[in-house]
């Protein structure tokens, strides 16, 4: 096999990645750049000999690469600093007085003061200094898009181009801490008042805790097996792999005072009214349920999917390598769950996978790290383009798409692409019946999270104002938790 065949390797996070046609090889490097001149031609044809067959093969099939692959594939992203490191990474920051990376928190971190105490020898102490201000700051610290926050405001970012790695020091001291079991928070003496959260993601979990901490009786109620809604269910396997969202979980519930119920669902086992009885308040934050429709003609035929539930199975699934998955997979969307959806098509062994916007790149809401990362897996990003039809007989075999121009105007130009899978990523919409108020399509709430109904509060996704990410979640929650305790106990 002649180099010829091969882009150029290129050294990339311990690893090098060469493109073979449309498909991406990963070969161990230790961390070391190897010239190209170095790899023999036995090294690169075993690299090339290590992708199955299944990757060529038509249709919807599991195992497309070899076994031993998958842990490479959907290993740790951003694999964790080591102590000399994040000492190093701490040392960089000028601990700024009145510090832009605080104002760029949704939760109000105080950034420097954490580095600082990483800087000092002091992690445990760094992780209290998070975890008050944001009790899921393991998982933000994983998922936040600190590129467009705290990283973005950074004095270093402005002066160098290479910010502080927050997101990364971040990691380090809430892992250290809550690798040991410890707890930093003690839960209040009680007040006899009883709250209900609807709820188990992000903003029910930080609201709960918040509300447990100052000595409240929580019951949280949560429709699916597991609690941890999206940090559980939606986010990519690769991001937080290990079981992490449930070790989180199972962290913050030694605060105490909190009773999980898993399979109750709003509207099935429970009504507000029924909540509003039993309870002195009620917090909502069940997120959105539903998926938006693509307005297609035939997008009812099989292998056109919902990229959360994608998501969602491959999260849950105890062999990645068991998830089918199409030769041409075809994701419609903007946004983080598109680019989780997508990367990870990429990462099974799907060996056409393109991601179809109907904007242009600067209006995606997928950060540009987001966008760099797909396009690094061999993801193709078509932009300015809506889907007008999904063709097949029975199951989708093609995708029509109409470009369009910047008003959102057909330009008669169209688009087909060959589709095993189509996964739709274009918006989650609010379930239930006899809900407060609604502004949009989401839950009216004020700054405090209060909505239209007497003792109702609401955060995270299913309610108006705020920005869908997770760490906008915590800090509604939280908001939320201490205007609720305001209200009880005055």
């Amino acid at each position: 096999m002649e180099s010829r065949n091969f882009a150029r390797l290129r050294p990339i996070g311990g690893q090098l990645r060469m493109k073979f046609h449309s498909f991406e090889i990963i070969l161990p490097v230790d961390k070391k750049i190897i010239p190209w001149e170095r790899y023999s031609q036995q090294q690169v044809t075993a690299g090339v000999c290590s992708m199955s067959q299944k990757v060529f093969e038509p249709g919807i099939a599991a195992g497309r690469l070899e076994a031993e692959a998958y842990a490479a594939q959907f290993s740790d992203l951003h694999p964790p600093l080591d102590q000399h490191e994040a000492l190093v990474a701490a040392d960089r920051c000028y601990f700024c007085y009145d510090a832009p990376c605080i104002t760029a928190c949704p939760t109000d971190i105080d950034i420097p003061l954490f580095i600082r105490q990483i800087a000092t020898g002091t992690p445990d102490a760094a992780a209290k200094t998070i975890l008050s201000q944001n009790i899921l700051g393991g998982m933000c610290a994983r998922v936040c898009p600190t590129e467009q926050l705290c990283e973005q405001a950074c004095v270093r970012e402005a002066a160098e181009g290479k910010p502080v790695k927050i997101g990364e020091l971040q990691r380090f001291a809430t892992d250290h801490l809550q690798e040991q079991g410890k707890h930093p928070f003690e839960r209040a003496d009680s007040t006899g008042k009883r709250v209900a959260v609807v709820g188990a993601g992000p903003a029910g979990l930080s609201c709960a805790h918040r509300l447990a901490m100052l000595g409240h009786d929580v019951v949280v109620h949560d429709a699916r097996p597991k609690p941890g809604g999206l940090n559980e269910y939606g986010i990519a396997t690769y991001k937080t792999p290990n079981g992490f969202a449930q070790a989180e979980v199972d962290w913050l519930m030694q605060i105490g005072g909190i009773t999980l119920q898993t399979g109750s669902a709003l509207g099935a086992q429970m009504t507000i009214e029924e909540l509003k009885a039993d309870f002195d308040a009620v917090f909502l934050g069940m997120g959105l349920g539903g998926v938006n429709a693509l307005g297609a003609e035939g997008e009812d035929k099989t292998g056109v999917l919902d990229a959360v539930d994608f998501i969602s199975d491959l999260r849950q699934a105890e062999d990645v390598a068991q998830v089918p998955i199409g030769r041409d997979v075809v994701v419609i969307g903007g946004g983080m769950t598109a680019i989780d959806a997508a990367v990870q098509a990429k990462l099974l062994g799907a060996l056409n996978v393109t991601l179809v916007y109907r904007r242009g790149r600067d209006r995606m809401n997928a950060s540009v790290f987001e966008q760099d990362l797909a396009s690094s897996k061999g993801v193709r990003i078509v932009n300015h383009a809506v889907p007008v039809a999904v063709h097949g007989n029975g199951a989708v075999r093609e995708i029509e798409f109409e470009y369009v121009d910047g008003e959102m105007n057909g330009t008669g130009q169209m688009l087909r692409l060959a589709a095993d899978q189509v996964f739709k990523a274009i918006g989650q919409t609010l379930q239930g019946d006899a809900l407060p108020a609604l502004e949009g399509r989401k839950i009216k709430v004020d700054s405090t999270g209060r909505t239209s109904v007497d003792g109702i509060w609401a955060g995270g996704d299913c309610a108006s104002g705020g920005d869908d990410l997770t760490v906008t979640a915590v800090a509604e929650g939280r908001d939320a938790a201490m205007d609720i305790h305001m209200a009880l106990v005055g």
